[in-house]
């Protein structure tokens, strides 16, 4: 459960105030502004577990026309739904003879079972809320902007000759929107449902299966409605309250309209599982919404890029303040985030534990450490899955799943399945807080048979000797290669070695494999620079240095020469987004620093950023917060270095005069 807002800000006060950078200066100049409507300009209030993304009128009044762009989403950490299994299909009918879980069978009862496992279930769009305006050509967009210092969206726009003026905000506790309207003439509002779509990359809105869901008025007393919604065996909560004379009806199945009677109009809405206990003025959420939001941008790190020379630097401060806003509105919640967020569903709405590093280690390295813990609590609620799932495999201690949804069961898939570098990243994230100064000592059982997988899963090498270990039966964070052939990928060498360290527990690894004086995707993969499948995707190499430090398997000049070549011969084309942070810490940690610049600003399609800050991947991927988690991870470490390193601003070049505080080194 979330945290009360009591404890939240009490933790917050005790955190250091920093004063040597106007910090609402810097946050407040990369306010985003839109100034039309368009499908990938929408903007997003939320809490870190429950998200409301507004289209130009400050609501969701357009949900269709957003919908391929960046959708309209109302989502949270506990909004989930699965289809009924009239099939009884079982998690074990998605094993393979390997006891792993695939999709890809020749029974077609257990690919039936492995579709349905891993589609189901999926992740809830709660419920739209929008004005009664049916043509956004009808709309004239006066000017929008998203105050990230209160955390205030405010929309500004003409219909039928009349202005108004839309303020909305989310309270920083509760699943809660708060909206108020100016205006001469009212709009009517209008909440309407949609059933889930089981797709797996849209905004999970079906809005022609009203006889599959429904909506009833539970209550009705003064100014409150209270409805209850229901989606097969899924149930909750939608309290609407007003004030002012209004009017509310149900204007058809799974409809209903608010009509205001007045010049000024403000309502609250909030969805739960249960019936909420109490209401909160609209009021009451700005200045809660607003004090949460002063005290995240007072207390963390910030990084001002105005004394710098190079023009870019004016482009990559508004990529850092927009990126610390989405993960603490998108991720930040009681689980591991997906991993487009509470914005719309990717992968049906589940998480990827390959991909919490990405989202969540910027939290304690930017002074937000108890962001990060949130999350990371819920591996106590996975280890019973986790253990099972590496003994059905015989191996010792528990084996994370790579993804999954709030049951913690491993969702059937023929890649993700057989990827192993999620396994060491409870230890790194719990490593992170430790140095931020949480007291770790309750996650020490979980590392400790994290460790105890890690020790089983590695094998005697054959390549180098009986005295050190190889890796095999994986396929890495490049996803091009298989798991059959691959031996030895050289990132997940070097997160072994080091995470076994810093859990307490040795064991050698296999050098990372070269030829021709560049590092090779896989000790196997000897035509790793001819080969497109290995010149594409991931450039996962460059995270053996940069991700990590110095593990001892490779050598420095080598591993520059693999980034120089990878820098002008890689399939960019095929990458994403973290990739290009990833190659800025490999550069920073080498002393190259004008490659760490020039690789987070690379003018490449999935280096894109939107103006609402958000990492455009392609058609399907329009947000990607990987991106956003990898590209704040990176900055961190080219201001404040890592261990061992005494240089100011490592990973910045002559003419940029980064001034920065309140961040904490890499390892």
């Amino acid at each position: 459960m979330k945290q009360t807002l009591i404890a939240i800000l009490l933790a917050l006060v005790s955190l250091p105030v920093f004063s040597g950078i106007d910090r609402q200066s810097v946050v407040s100049r990369n306010n985003p502004h839109v100034v039309a409507i368009d499908s990938l300009q929408s903007l997003t209030v939320g809490n870190g577990g429950f998200a409301f993304t507004a289209d130009a009128t400050g609501l969701q009044t357009f949900p269709q026309h957003y919908a391929n762009g960046v959708p309209l989403g109302t989502m949270s950490d506990w909004g989930w739904h699965s289809f009924p299994n009239v099939n009884n299909y079982k998690p074990e009918e998605a094993f393979d003879s390997k006891q792993y879980s695939i999709e890809k069978f020749t029974d077609q009862r257990r690919k039936d079972a492995a579709s349905y496992l891993r589609a189901n279930p999926h992740r809830l769009h709660l419920g739209t809320t929008g004005f009664c305006i049916d043509n956004p050509a009808d709309v004239k967009v006066i000017g929008q902007e998203l105050h990230l210092w209160k955390g205030l969206l405010d929309s500004r726009f003409s219909y039928k000759g009349q202005e108004y003026q839309v303020r909305t905000a989310v309270h920083p506790e509760r699943d809660m929107v708060a909206v108020q309207v100016s205006g001469k003439k009212q709009l009517p509002i209008l909440f309407s449902f949609a059933y889930p779509t089981g797709v797996h990359t849209d905004d999970a809105c079906d809005w022609n299966a009203d006889d599959k869901h429904s909506t009833i008025i539970a209550s009705s007393e003064g100014n409150q409605v209270l409805l209850k919604r229901t989606l097969d065996a899924t149930t909750y909560w939608v309290d609407i309250r007003w004030t002012g004379k209004a009017r509310f009806e149900a204007k058809g199945a799974n409809r209903f309209v608010l009509t205001p009677k007045g010049r000024d109009f403000s309502f609250t809405c909030e969805y739960s599982e249960r019936p909420p206990l109490a209401g909160a003025t609209t009021a009451d959420v700005f200045s809660a919404a607003a004090d949460y939001w002063q005290q995240y941008w007072q207390t963390g790190g910030i990084v001002d890029f105005s004394r710098c020379s190079d023009p870019r630097a004016k482009e990559l401060e508004r990529r850092v303040v927009l990126s610390q806003y989405l993960l603490a509105v998108n991720c930040a919640g009681d689980t591991p985030p997906q991993e487009t967020g509470l914005t719309y569903n990717s992968w049906f709405g589940k998480y990827h534990l390959e991909m919490i590093w990405w989202h969540q280690a910027q939290f304690p390295l930017w002074g937000h450490p108890e962001l990060l813990e949130r999350s990371l609590n819920w591996y106590f609620q996975a280890e019973p899955m986790a253990r099972k799932i590496a003994k059905r495999q015989g191996y010792q201690g528990i084996r994370w799943m790579k993804m999954t949804d709030p049951s913690a069961e491993e969702a059937p898939s023929k890649t993700g399945s057989y990827l192993i570098w999620q396994q060491p990243h409870l230890i790194y994230l719990a490593e992170l807080l430790r140095r931020a100064g949480t007291d770790v000592g309750r996650f020490r059982p979980l590392i400790e048979e994290t460790a105890e997988f890690m020790l089983d899963f590695a094998r005697q090498s054959t390549r180098q000797g009986a005295a050190t270990y190889a890796l095999r039966g994986c396929i890495p964070a490049q996803e091009t290669l298989s798991a059959e052939t691959t031996v030895d990928p050289p990132f997940e060498l070097a997160y072994w070695q080091w995470a076994l360290k810093v859990a307490g527990r040795h064991m050698q690894m296999d050098t990372l494999a070269h030829k021709n004086g560049l590092y090779l995707a896989a000790a196997d993969a000897t035509d790793t620079y001819t080969n497109i499948k290995y010149i594409s995707d991931h450039p996962a190499v460059l995270g053996a240095y940069g991700i990590l430090p110095d593990t001892g398997l490779f050598d420095k000049a080598v591993m520059q020469k693999t980034l120089d070549w990878i820098w002008d011969g890689w399939n960019w084309d095929k990458t994403w987004g973290w990739d290009y942070p990833m190659v800025a810490m490999c550069a920073a940690r080498l002393g190259d620093r004008q490659k760490a610049v020039d690789a987070l600003l690379m003018p490449k399609r999935t280096n894109t950023y939107l103006v609402s800050g958000h990492n455009y991947q392609d058609q399907r991927l329009r947000i990607y917060l990987p991106g956003n988690g990898g590209l704040l991870t990176a900055v961190a470490l080219m201001c404040a270095g890592w261990d061992g390193c005494k240089e100011k601003n490592p990973g910045f070049p002559e003419g940029w005069d980064v001034q920065w505080e309140g961040i904490k080194p890499l390892p």
